[in-house]
């Protein structure tokens, strides 16, 4: 008799879902998927999963239907989904960088705060949010959703828009003016709490939690070894303080040892050369799949 899975997985379809299968590759789930098709297959014979858009998970772990899943903080709050968070992750499509949500109006409007909105019309995705954040600032306004392009909208069709930016490059190419910001925003797992109040349940989604969590902490870090003569370590660890506290072991030739530590990629380039010239051999870097705490 075949064994059912122990976790039914909420994906994220869309812009999130190649950057979701890279993540769990490197965190050492393999997920096969095709283009038509939206349910993937798992190396992992307890788990199972759906692609469904992100903005729709947290309502299906909610109601049980995914045990976990991976969505935006936005649509936890959007939806208003009572489900575990069990950890951010935070990545995207273009980078690893939070995401957030603003308000933003032509770069020749009139509008210069929030207070300005009193009696207009706003086009947005995340309709609850919007109205909440006009609520919390005493501010009647029109609120109606937008299915997307809504940076396009201003000035013909609504005074302002509420939509989510990373980068700004969308705004800026739409000559658009950010009068404020809603809120901050990243991936995050989360959990049905029935799901979570069940021992194994719990055990298989804080282990995928730990190796998602690893493989995003090794994306921007390396790994470095080299050989330097034992002479002149001292004065290398104290030169170089992002080497940190490395791991350090004798050689065959006593008078050289040879170092292991991790670093952040975006010092390596600076890292090397300052090596080379304390006398250092042998540099090698490589890469990590996953960086545990």
């Amino acid at each position: 008799m075949e064994n059912l899975p122990l976790l039914m997985l909420g994906l994220p379809k869309g812009s999130l879902e190649d950057a979701t299968v890279d993540l769990f590759a490197k965190a050492g789930f393999q997920i096969t998927k095709s283009s038509r098709s939206y349910r993937p297959a798992f190396d992992d014979e307890q788990l199972d999963g759906r692609f469904v858009r992100a903005q729709e998970v947290s309502r299906y772990v909610e109601l049980g239907y995914f045990d976990c899943g991976l969505t935006g903080q936005d649509w936890v709050r959007e939806n208003g989904s009572d489900i575990v968070e069990v950890c951010d992750l935070v990545y995207s499509r273009a980078s690893n960088r939070r995401s957030k949500w603003i308000l933003a109006v032509p770069e020749q409007s009139a509008i210069e705060t929030v207070k300005d909105l009193e009696g207009k019309r706003i086009a947005t995705e995340v309709v609850n949010i919007t109205k909440q954040y006009l609520q919390k600032n005493s501010v009647n306004a029109e609120v109606e959703f937008s299915w997307g392009a809504t940076e396009v909208k201003v000035p013909d069709l609504v005074d302002a828009i509420v939509d989510l930016t990373e980068t700004g490059n969308s705004l800026v190419a739409n000559k658009l003016r950010i009068v404020d910001t809603l809120m901050f925003t990243n991936t995050v797992l989360i959990a049905n709490k029935s799901a979570w109040e069940t021992p194994e349940k719990r055990k298989k989604i804080d282990s995928i939690a730990m190796l998602l969590r690893s493989a995003l902490e090794a994306k921007s870090k390396v790994g470095l070894k080299l050989n330097v003569e034992r002479a002149k370590l001292d004065e290398l660890l104290e030169d170089l303080p992002a080497l940190r506290n490395p791991t350090v072991n004798r050689l065959a030739d006593e008078s050289w040892v040879a170092i292991d530590t991790i670093l952040d990629e975006k010092v390596v380039r600076e890292i090397i050369p300052a090596l080379k010239a304390h006398g250092a051999e042998g540099i090698v870097e490589y890469p990590l799949n996953k960086v545990v705490y």
